[in-house]
């Protein structure tokens, strides 16, 4: 896109067509105190080779792979991405997240999407997913509010485990609201303690998180045995780490009605927290209450296969009132990305990373539990678990990063009674020196 600035003359035009005498007015109606008083100051201009280097030294800053060896996760996964992903992506038919509204003339991201959908239903075990969302936060508290909508009900009981950050998105979201959020406490074995909910009544849903937030593999069964004793709750399955159903059983073949989380691991870059994907997938009789968008598949006139915008629940497209939602787009350029990383690991593929990234994290784990490091859950992780360290290892967390080693996320911030705990997190990127080597320095 090229600049082309205007002309002082084309100004003064302008500013006598709305009728002010300068720029300075078109801000008088802010008041003073809302204003800068004094110009901004800007550094010097620089060249483009100058410019260059001091973006580097701003980047070098950063704690970022592969300069940083990161032992964190914790909703954010680092993973290898294929090329033929990244090359795919960057074609001109691609490189766009605007909404298809026009099938004649959108019949290829209708399809990518439509194939997007079918694979997300295949990995949860659910009926229909929609064309996704912002990300896992915002599917979740899309998910209770539908919940919410499905049962007429105004209380939602959440897993204290789901991922903090997502449990104030749903705050934002239901708080002003007037509905009531419980919070589930957790058990010794760093699984949700659903005997909570023994004292709970009129519940719209019940969200859980697996594998949670500290690493752990939740027993969905059983979660959605307990929610389903009052047959109108509903049960909601989130995640941050959809790789693991790789692995695991799909939160569908285990009760859930509706299952959402991140799908950021699906071959999108980290990129300092975004963009995200947000994966959102449920059974059909509550299709209609489902957020968001659906693409479905259909023939045309002369019975030729096509694809269109079949449901759109949202209130740019019908009346307010009847909206489901207030999202306006999907992840359309990320949904893409998905589909394309799934497609080039295949059904076999997933199942071999899932376990590689399993058989990573519990090498990383056992050798931190030999060397004297408290491993203080007993319930089954995937490939991010919790380590208890000497009080005070705050100090050496530190020193490690001086020597570009990133020893996982520490817990004290969220959880009040996990001071010296940490999570740690071993992807397919973590090599056995680089573990090795986690081990060496936090022990020494």
């Amino acid at each position: 896109m090229r600049y082309l600035p205007h002309t002082e003359e084309e100004i003064q035009a302008m500013l006598q067509e709305v009728g002010v005498a300068d720029l300075e007015g078109l801000f008088s109606t802010i008041p003073g105190d809302c204003r800068r008083d004094g110009d901004m100051p800007l550094p010097e201009p620089m060249t483009e080779w100058e410019l260059n280097a001091h973006m580097d030294d701003l980047a070098a800053r950063t704690a970022a792979a592969p300069q940083y060896r990161i032992f964190m996760g914790a909703g954010s996964y680092d993973h290898f991405i294929p090329s033929a992903t990244s090359y795919l992506l960057s074609r001109s038919e691609l490189m766009t997240a605007y909404t298809p509204y026009q099938p004649e003339i959108s019949q290829g991201t209708l399809q990518a999407i439509f194939e997007y959908q079918t694979f997300v239903t295949r990995l949860l075990g659910l009926d229909v997913a929609n064309a996704s969302m912002y990300d896992g936060a915002s599917g979740l508290a899309e998910a209770l509010l539908m919940a919410i909508r499905v049962t007429r009900r105004k209380k939602v009981a959440v897993s204290s485990l789901i991922n903090p950050l997502y449990r104030r998105v749903v705050r934002t979201y239901l708080e002003p609201t007037g509905y009531e959020i419980v919070e589930l406490p957790y058990t010794a074995e760093g699984r949700t303690d659903f005997s909570a909910l023994a004292g709970l009544d009129e519940l719209a849903g019940v969200a859980v998180q697996s594998p949670n937030f500290l690493g752990c593999i939740e027993d969905l069964q059983a979660v959605s045995d307990t929610v389903h004793a009052d047959k109108k709750t509903m049960m909601i399955a989130c995640f941050s780490e959809p790789l693991a159903f790789g692995l695991l059983k799909s939160p569908g073949s285990q009760g859930a009605d509706i299952a959402c989380g991140e799908g950021q691991s699906f071959g999108i870059p980290r990129s300092f927290g975004g963009p995200g994907l947000g994966i959102f997938a449920t059974r059909s009789k509550f299709v209609r209450n489902m957020p968001g968008r659906l693409v479905g598949q259909t023939v045309d006139r002369e019975g030729r296969r096509g694809f269109v915008l079949t449901l759109s629940t949202r209130e740019q497209h019908i009346r307010r009132e009847r909206a489901t939602s207030n999202i306006c787009s999907n992840q359309g350029l990320c949904a893409t990305n998905a589909i394309m990383y799934l497609s080039t690991l295949g059904g076999s593929g997933i199942r071999q990373l899932a376990r590689l990234n399993r058989d990573k994290a519990e090498y990383l784990k056992g050798a931190l539990a030999r060397a004297g490091v408290r491993i203080p859950f007993g319930a089954p992780t995937f490939n991010e678990f919790v380590a208890g360290f000497p009080k005070g290892f705050d100090a050496t967390w530190k020193k490690l990063l001086k020597k570009k080693i990133v020893a996982g996320l520490p817990l004290a911030p969220y959880y009040d009674d996990m001071a010296d705990y940490y999570l740690l997190c071993a992807t397919e990127t973590c090599s056995r020196e680089d573990m090795d080597l986690l081990v060496k320095e936090v022990t020494s």
